[in-house]
């Protein structure tokens, strides 16, 4: 959205770079970018239009989602994005089954003259959604669930490290600041470019016949 409603792509990506060397918090860099869609003067329900009009499902995503209920597996989207764009997105993409999907993310503020910014859920973190709060509580269980989660950029250094199987979208772009992360950190991670790929890979490790080590030494699907 910044990109194309906001100051442009070669400023907010040099705002990625500057939150992958942590130069920059994550929090500031994203509240700069959206005040840039808001500054422009693109109201919030302009900016829900523009999302649904130019964002297409990753292929593969729907049977994942049906993989994942017939294994009741619930699926979460942990989101630094704001919970109304998040929702109406999710619901044009795969339709009654976004009722089933349960949101975490931050919320957002519209102000009697059309001008909008972002609630963190998490304002006093510079991540503003710290993600692996989001993990945290599952872990602390006392029979734990195997934890797997599906990230493709900065905002989710938070809970990179939380996941015990982290996959880290390949991004034909060039954009791999996750996997740049993961790997800066040695954080055991597999890397895939749509949903369609990591399917098997996620169900090998239900079935048992992967287990999540073999496949962080394979190392992508």
């Amino acid at each position: 959205m910044t990109d194309f409603l906001g100051y442009g792509k070669e400023k907010r990506r040099a705002g990625n770079l500057e939150i992958l060397s942590r130069r920059v918090t994550f929090r500031d860099a994203f509240r700069e970018m959206l005040e840039s869609v808001s500054q422009n003067g693109h109201t919030f329900e302009e900016c829900k239009q523009f999302l649904k009009d130019n964002i297409k499902l990753d292929p593969g995503f729907k049977d994942f989602i049906q993989y994942c209920k017939s294994q009741d597996i619930p699926v979460i989207i942990v989101s630094s994005g704001m919970e109304p764009l998040i929702r109406t997105i999710l619901t044009k993409l795969v339709g009654d089954d976004a009722n089933d999907i349960d949101i975490i993310s931050n919320s957002v503020e519209v102000h009697k003259d059309g001008s909008w910014n972002i609630k963190y859920r998490h304002p006093s973190s510079g991540y503003g959604h710290d993600k692996s709060q989001a993990i945290l509580p599952y872990k602390n269980l006392a029979e734990p669930p195997l934890l797997f989660f599906f990230g493709d950029g900065v905002s989710d250094m938070s809970a990179a490290k939380y996941a015990d199987v982290l996959f880290v979208k390949d991004k034909l772009d060039g954009e791999n600041d996750l996997a740049a992360y993961c790997t800066r950190e040695k954080i055991p991670h597999v890397l895939f470019e749509e949903f369609s790929q990591a399917l098997p890979a996620v169900r090998s490790i239900v079935e048992g016949t992967k287990t999540p080590k073999e496949w962080f030494d394979i190392g992508r699907v």
